[in-house]
């Protein structure tokens, strides 16, 4: 399903392009991880629970995958940029794992329905693309057998402000794609409703990482 199909995904096809992905695909094979993508995978680790299987929301180009492929069964990846689908693809054969994964493309809360549980599920830089958070939310903690884990922006009034900027000029210039600041608190309630617990949080200028577990 292209996520074209889906108003709360508009735009995304258009800005994670071929070519933004294939520069942060250079960019992880040199460097690694993100800085809060690697915070993220330590946390998950740290929590010392088996895990097998992995649905990562919103991949990417991979990377959480490509470091957990070694200690996992199964994975899934979910994105609607049809892009970066085909690139952490790419990557997941060149590293020799492709076998075990599964690639769709589309709107994470239209598709859930028919997607596995999953031992951990994984939202890295996902949140702040998708207008109804409450939604998105509710269907990845569905999913969560064990943890799940989120990247995604500090709530402070600054930034709220520069990202309504950002979405004016994006209006403006008559692109569809938009950017989100969701409550934080509101956030971590939903996912403490469906039986999680905190285990870790760490705030830093403009990206939090939260990791919770049952």
């Amino acid at each position: 399903m292209s996520c074209c199909q889906s108003p709360q995904c508009r735009g995304i096809e258009e800005v994670f392009d071929t070519k933004l992905a294939e520069n942060e695909l250079e960019k992880y094979r040199r460097g690694g991880p993100w800085k809060e993508t690697r915070r993220l995978l330590e946390a998950v680790r740290a929590q010392k629970i088996e895990l097998r299987s992995l649905l990562d929301i919103g991949g990417g180009v991979g990377a959480i995958q490509h470091e957990l492929a070694g200690e996992l069964d199964a994975i899934v990846n979910v994105d609607a940029s049809p892009a970066y689908s085909q690139t952490a693809r790419s990557e997941a054969e060149r590293r020799g794992y492709a076998g075990r994964a599964q690639y769709h493309v589309g709107d994470f809360v239209r598709l859930s329905e028919n997607l596995p549980v999953a031992d951990l599920v994984t939202l890295d830089r996902v949140i702040c693309c998708y207008d109804d958070m409450p939604a998105l939310v509710d269907a990845a903690v569905r999913k969560a057998g064990r943890i799940i884990g989120l990247v995604y922006p500090v709530d402070r009034l600054i930034f709220r402000a520069g990202i309504a900027v950002i979405n004016f000029f994006q209006r403006i210039l008559r692109r569809p794609f938009r950017m989100f600041i969701h409550d934080s608190a509101r956030v971590d309630a939903r996912i403490r409703e469906a039986g999680f617990q905190p285990r870790f949080a760490r705030k830093g200028l403009f990206w939090q990482v939260t990791v919770y577990a049952k």
